[in-house]
């Protein structure tokens, strides 16, 4: 698959062969499906917690004498069919990890990608250079059309792009390693750089 490149002013700069091995695969919706929910779980935190019957802070008296009340045989005002009682078996701190093989993890990562440049939403970029103030690269990044955009570089970012475009709330920036499925998926355009492209490459083989 053959693409155009282009520098951050929109002018042109020659163009790039991307493997269609990555970037023309068919996209698959049970595999998208599969790393998102993999990837949401994992970063669930886990720390719901509810007070037990044993953690509520109530007297321990009998609320009433055993017989002769008429009423049921209560112990403790903690009891769970009470009003400010405890819960019974709410849910406790854990970890909704799951696992996922690499294989698959891998494969969404390839198909994700893959939608992208079959919608015509994969731009790729020269590379990523200085532009100074946010407003600049503001300017430029309304100039290209990129209303929310996910731009991936090499192994490393630009330090002074990265600082311009942090406070861009339609611009996300990343290196090679930190591209994920849930991320390329929930942005309208993904833009890659030249150093980019051979990374997710190298790492997808």
């Amino acid at each position: 698959m053959k693409l155009d490149v282009i520098t951050l002013d929109g002018g042109k700069a020659g163009s790039v062969e991307l493997s269609d091995d990555i970037f023309g695969q068919e996209p698959r919706r049970d595999i998208l499906f599969r790393v998102v929910r993999w990837q949401r779980n994992k970063a669930q935190a886990g720390t719901h917690k509810v007070k037990t019957r044993s953690e509520v802070s109530y007297s321990t008296k009998k609320i009433v004498r055993q017989k002769g009340s008429g009423g049921a045989r209560h112990g403790a005002r903690s009891a769970p069919i009470f009003r400010g009682g405890g819960v019974y078996k709410g849910p406790t701190p854990r970890s909704h990890a799951h696992e996922l093989t690499k294989k698959v993890r891998k494969l969404g990562l390839m198909h994700a990608l893959s939608a992208k440049a079959a919608a015509g939403k994969l731009v790729v970029v020269d590379e990523l250079s200085a532009v100074g103030k946010t407003s600049a690269l503001a300017k430029q990044v309304a100039a290209l059309g990129w209303k929310r955009a996910l731009i991936i570089d090499g192994a490393t970012v630009n330090e002074d792009f990265a600082q311009a475009a942090r406070n861009l709330g339609s611009v996300d920036v990343l290196p090679s390693m930190g591209a994920n499925v849930m991320d390329i998926l929930k942005r309208d355009t993904l833009v890659l750089t030249k150093a980019g492209v051979e990374a997710l490459e190298a790492r997808l083989k």
